[in-house]
């Protein structure tokens, strides 16, 4: 008996309150078994919905929210990078409300800022907060340095990948990897759930100038000069309506690069006797590959073309594997003949099997 609780003696017996009233229940409960079959019932049914909507993982995702910001300013050394984009924006950054610190890294021509937030934050509340503040700095940054958030996934949304095989071997790991990012990718990044579809591996193919610098030389050019000759002529330009025979006409100027051709004909400057010089004349053009970070190797039986689908935070795994899955069965009939998409991790396999073991684990209990 709790002090300065009352009570009520009844024999020899004390009744306190909290007990009269578990009497009082159990008897309604008594009096109305229908009543309290039906309530049992629509609990029991209110439970199992929500665990088929529960969402099943196997992997717990215990991350702070977190964004990722990425800027790209090619050619310039980490020190550079370092104290003229990593140091201004993780000062800007440590502004963000709801941020708890932020952390900066500093490569050869890239840096990385983490803006690690509370955990009661949501991530697309954190992302505009970010994108907010970067607005804010872009203009205290180096003009020919760009900025990107990075996608909005945590470390373990990592839930699926495949692998682009060639067996017949007609097909190089250029055409692979274009058939990745230009098809495939994008239609895996639309099931709903899907933060990012990542290509590893394979090949980029690109023009390759090969610019003899005596011939540059004798012209009078520099790099600089080339590249920006090269910028300004692959683009369209728009050249306003013309009104004839009481219809108008759109008039624009097409000036896309389409092949190496188009590209060898850039006219660079007037030589003496009044001729164009073309960038024909000063390098050598190919189609090649572009630098590579890394490669992807299935089985060790050689090269392929890799993809990771990553999840983004708060979603139902199994449901986005599943809506991966049905994406992928109606993108194979589409693949060339040779080519085949093979899974590598299915992360859905592991979550069934644990929700098996659990399963068990209670029916034994």
């Amino acid at each position: 008996m709790t002090e300065g609780e009352p009570s009520e003696n009844v024999g020899a017996f004390t009744v306190q309150p909290r007990q009269r009233w578990v009497a009082w229940w159990i008897a309604v409960s008594a009096r109305n078994p229908i009543l309290v079959l039906t309530l049992c019932a629509l609990l029991a049914g209110l439970g199992w919905l929500s665990v088929l909507r529960t969402p099943l993982d196997a992997i717990p995702d215990l991350a702070p929210p977190q964004v990722i910001v990425l800027g790209n300013w090619e050619g310039r050394s980490p020190e550079l990078v370092e104290s003229q984009l990593t140091n201004p924006l993780t000062s800007a950054l440590l502004a963000t409300p709801g941020a708890s610190y932020v952390r900066g890294q500093s490569y050869m021509g890239v840096s990385f800022v983490y803006v690690i937030f509370e955990d009661d934050v949501e991530s697309s509340a954190a992302r505009g907060k970010v994108h907010e503040l970067l607005d804010e700095v872009r203009g205290e940054l180096p003009p020919s340095a760009s900025l990107s958030l990075g996608p909005d996934a945590s470390g373990v949304g990592w839930i699926y990948q495949y692998a682009l095989v060639d067996r017949s071997g007609r097909r190089d790991l250029g055409e692979l990897t274009s058939l990745q990012d230009w098809e495939i990718k994008d239609a895996l990044s639309s099931v709903p759930g899907v933060a990012e579809v990542a290509t590893v591996g394979g090949v980029t193919r690109g023009y390759q100038v090969e610019v003899d610098p005596l011939r540059l030389h004798e012209y009078g050019l520099g790099i600089d000069q080339l590249a920006a000759a090269i910028r300004a002529s692959n683009i369209d330009a728009g050249g306003g309506v013309l009104e004839r025979g009481g219809q108008e006409h759109v008039l624009r100027g097409r000036g896309y690069l389409r092949g190496i051709e188009d590209l060898s004909n850039v006219p660079l400057t007037r030589a003496r006797d009044g001729s164009f010089v073309r960038l024909r004349d000063v390098a050598t053009l190919s189609l090649g590959p572009q630098p590579r970070r890394g490669l992807a190797d299935l089985d060790g039986m050689g090269e392929v073309v890799g993809g990771i689908v990553v999840m983004r935070p708060g979603q139902n795994a199994l449901t986005v594997i599943e809506g991966v899955k049905d994406r992928i069965r109606q993108v194979r009939p589409g693949l060339p003949e040779g080519v085949e998409l093979v899974p590598v991790y299915d992360r859905s396999e592991l979550i069934v099997a644990s929700v098996d073991t659990l399963r068990t684990t209670l029916l034994e209990e």
